[in-house]
């Protein structure tokens, strides 16, 4: 305990007294009572001592030499002192205990400056480097020298070294190896030398404990190969492998089970891939690529073709074709396999006999049979018989001829050799038709309906490839194929299904439609024959300018010679034969209307009409039809369904006429009809009032009952308002409130942030202030030392330029001067040098001289 200038010091405890007339700082060790003297002054304590238990250690920096009580002493700065067991100890001048370094103001104790001793077990070690230069009863050892320390033991620090890490065995399986390189040229536990990069394997079971120089690369596990298991190997640099086969760099082998049992791998070797054995069952076969010979060099272009049952490893080169084991071809009756050879080949066929295939000849075997083919033949399409129905056929092509014919059923045909199926292409428009029954178009035209009967529902799901068109032509109409080989042409009639041959396509159709008609509004495969009829909208002008509106329907038919070509095909002459009769019928109308009056027309139409279309007979008739020379079409009678003006005006003032005949004929029908229907609504009169006057009565009784339900209704309305009223003001008041409050907090909230805010500007202005001043010090002090060691370094070159000798000679030349000049005078050289101060004598020569020179 201090107390003023006396200070009470406990066992164990001590304190730094500093002496400031000579600034010596001594020590003083309780239990003592220390009196300060008015020229000493506490430097550090008291603190208590340092007590270092068992197995423990600590550093102590700067540390203190020669220390005597009252007498200058030394430290080692920047040099360090372990401290073991021992009794406790203080701190002497100087020292700092590191690790602890609030112990010395007394603020905390010297716990955590007490480390324990590194332990080193069994089979591990300690790893350490020199820091400097020394020597110990171990060796002697240069600064950066590595060495390491076996266990069991515990290691007393030093400061000479320092400790790296601590270093643990690695433990071996049995069939494990520890992968090793040197990372300097040494001397392993084994006593052979290796060489800076250089690589092993150690292999003994148990623990081994890495050398200094030793880096562990990894652990290599050893492989255990089974009879179905190898392993594809290649050698990094040229080797002799353990079965004392001399391997160049890049060089693959293959080993297998057949050859080790184990392998452990070897420096020098990489495994690249894990090998399985090949199996080919009964039934199968695979083609080797790049065979190789008994030396294992790949044949580069050989092929083996090996079949079933074997089994064998593929050794590096080596591929299998197609990447994998093939079955062989099983055909059944219906079903052959085209060949084709890629070498001159011998093919042996039953009962001894032998055909020779010359390169790119093909042919055929058929069914029953299990084939494997051999080398230098390939399989160039598998076939199957080709069933065929009645109507049914499929496309030909010969390969060597390139002809294309039409096989049909009911049949079962199977390909050649030389055949292939040939797909007919059709026109985009075709392909569409044929999907929709043969026509296609509008919904509102009314011969879409004729083409529904004809879809064939396969069709909708796409031709297959190579097999016949068929169309299935309806009743009543036509079809005109095209042969575009041999151009001609032939037609069908329907019912009938129509089959295209390899060169024949559809003569397709853009006909007219719609009301009024419009040109290629439709396309079809089929013509109507008929009897069937066209319903067209004309527009039509008077003599007096009356524009009206025609809708006409007109029966045709085709009429045509069965079995005489010229005559069926003039059918399809014309091949918008709806477009061309609909406008030769319009344009007959539209000049017969044009040479009569409205009046005329309105009451003559239909004669009018017919009469333009089918003209006068000899004997004042109507002829009974039409008929278009150019395709035989005929019109065989006409019917008027509508005429209207095309005028508004014109429209209402007609039907207004028509109105004002109506009325006439029906007013007397409702003269009659009016008076019984005034006697029975005066009967119906008096029933309805008599029931108006007891349902008013019924609505008096209702009424006084909901005025009732009204009141009860209000009163409970005003009631429920006033209470929810009240209810909102007061949570009302209570959200006034709280907003408040949530205000007041948020604003302290803001106050407090800017307070921080501004503290911290301060205190960042502060730091920015005091690191100004310091850099600026900082460069003062680099300039001022800057300054001194150039004026050192000019004293140091002007001393080397000069030269010592030269420096001596001229401090040496006035002093030897004065003593020539006295012993010119006669003077001994003894009373020169004689005396206890030569300077003294040299200024009384020097006055004896100047005396000499002021009597002259």
């Amino acid at each position: 305990m201090a107390t003023g200038s006396i200070i009470g010091l406990k066992p164990h405890f001590y304190v730094h007294v500093t002496d400031l007339n000579r600034n010596i700082t001594s020590i003083d060790i309780g239990p003592k009572t220390v009196v300060l003297k008015n020229n000493e002054k506490l430097h550090r304590g008291p603190l208590p001592m340092i007590k270092v238990p068992p197995g423990h250690y600590c550093v102590i920096e700067n540390p203190c030499m020669n220390y005597v009580p009252g007498q200058v002493s030394q430290n080692l700065l920047g040099q360090k002192q372990y401290k073991f067991y021992q009794e406790p100890f203080p701190l002497l001048p100087g020292e700092v205990l590191s690790g602890a370094p609030e112990y010395q103001t007394g603020r905390s104790s010297y716990a955590p400056a007490l480390k324990p001793l590194p332990t080193v077990k069994a089979n591990h070690a300690i790893r350490l480097r020199a820091l400097v230069d020394f020597e110990n009863e171990m060796g002697k050892y240069q600064a950066g020298d590595q060495w390491q320390l076996k266990g069991p033991l515990t290691y007393f620090p030093s400061p000479e070294a320092e400790i790296e890490k601590m270093v643990e065995p690695i433990v071996l399986q049995n069939g494990e190896g520890l992968r090793l390189s040197a990372t300097v040229y040494f001397t392993d536990c084994n006593g052979v030398e290796r060489v800076t990069g250089e690589e092993w394997i150690h292999y003994t079971t148990g623990d081994y404990l890495p050398d200094v120089y030793e880096k562990v690369l990894g652990v290599e596990k050893q492989v255990t190969l089974t009879p179905d298991q190898g392993l594809r190997l290649q050698a990094t640099h040229s080797i002799t492998d353990r079965q004392g086969i001399k391997r160049l760099v890049g060089e693959e082998w293959l080993v297998t089970g057949e050859d080790l049992e184990q392998y452990l791998p070897e420096i020098g070797v990489t495994i690249l891939s894990e090998e399985k054995r090949i199996v080919v069952k009964k039934g199968e076969y695979c083609i080797v690529l790049d065979v190789v010979d008994k030396n294992c060099k790949p044949q580069l272009g050989k092929r083996e073709l090996r079949t079933g049952c074997c089994s064998f490893f593929l050794h590096p080169g080596e591929t299998l074709e197609n990447g994998k084991v093939q079955s062989a071809y099983i055909l059944s009756d219906n079903e052959a396999l085209v060949l084709q050879a890629d070498e001159y080949i011998m093919e042996v066929l039953g009962k001894g006999k032998a055909v020779k295939r010359s390169p790119g000849d093909r042919w055929m075997i058929r069914g029953p049979i299990d084939y494997t083919p051999p080398l230098h033949v390939n399989v160039v399409d598998k076939r199957t018989q080709i069933p065929l129905s009645k109507n049914e056929g499929i496309y030909v092509q010969d390969r060597k001829t390139g002809k294309v014919r039409a096989e049909m059923g009911p049949q079962s045909y199977m390909l050649t050799e030389n055949e292939e199926l040939w797909t007919k292409v059709l026109p985009e428009d075709t392909e569409t038709l044929l999907k929709q029954g043969g026509g296609s178009g509008s919904g509102d035209i009314r011969k879409m309906a004729y083409f529904e009967q004809s879809i064939d529902p396969q069709i909708l799901e796409g031709r297959r490839k190579g097999h016949v068109v068929t169309f299935r032509c309806p009743g009543n109409t036509a079809v005109q194929v095209y042969n575009y080989l041999e151009k001609t042409a032939r037609v069908v009639f329907g019912p009938d299904l129509v089959i295209l041959g390899p060169h024949e396509n559809f003569n397709v159709l853009s006909l007219s439609a719609g009301k009024p008609k419009k040109e290629g509004a439709m396309k079809s495969l089929c013509l109507m024959l008929g009897p069937d009829f066209i319903t067209d909208i004309l527009e039509v002008e008077t003599s007096d300018h009356a524009r009206l509106r025609i809708q006409l329907a007109f029966n045709n038919h085709f009429e045509f010679e069965r079995g005489n070509r010229e005559s069926e095909l003039s059918i399809f002459s014309v091949p918008d034969f709806i477009g061309n009769a609909c406008r030769q019928i319009g344009s007959r109308i539209r000049g017969a209307v044009a040479q009569v009056h409205f009046d005329e027309f309105h009451r003559h139409s239909a004669q009018v009409i017919k009469t333009a279309v089918f003209g006068p007979n000899i004997e004042g008739g109507l002829d009974s039809h039409l008929k278009f020379p150019m395709n035989n079409l005929v019109i065989s009678s006409i019917d008027i369904q509508s005429i209207e003006p095309v005028d508004v005006k014109m429209r209402d003032s007609l039907s207004k006429s028509v109105q004002l005949a109506i009325e006439i004929s029906t007013s007397s029908i409702e003269a009659a009809a009016s008076h019984e229907a005034a006697r029975n609504e005066q009967v119906a009169q008096g029933h309805l009032e008599r029931q108006k006057l007891d349902n008013e009565k019924a609505s008096e009784q209702e009424r006084s009952k909901l005025l009732e339900l009204q009141a009860i209704a209000a009163a409970v309305e005003s009631t429920g308002q006033a209470t929810a009223e009240a209810q909102a003001r007061a949570e009302r008041i209570i959200i006034e409130c709280e907003s408040e409050i949530q205000s007041a907090r948020l604003k302290a909230k803001a106050e407090e942030i800017e307070h921080y805010a501004q503290q911290e500007t301060q205190e960042m202005l502060r730091k920015q202030e005091l690191s100004y001043q310091r850099s600026q010090t900082e460069l003062e002090v680099h300039r001022l030392r800057t300054m001194a060691d150039i004026e050192v370094q000019k004293f140091q070159k002007m001393v080397n330029t000069l030269g010592t000798s030269t420096i001596s000679a001229i401090a040496r030349s006035g002093p030897e001067t004065q003593v020539k000049m006295l012993q010119g005078l006669g003077l001994s050289s003894v009373l020169i040098t004689d005396g206890s101060s030569p300077i003294n004598l040299f200024n009384t020569a020097s006055g004896l001289i100047g005396g000499t020179g002021n009597s002259n």
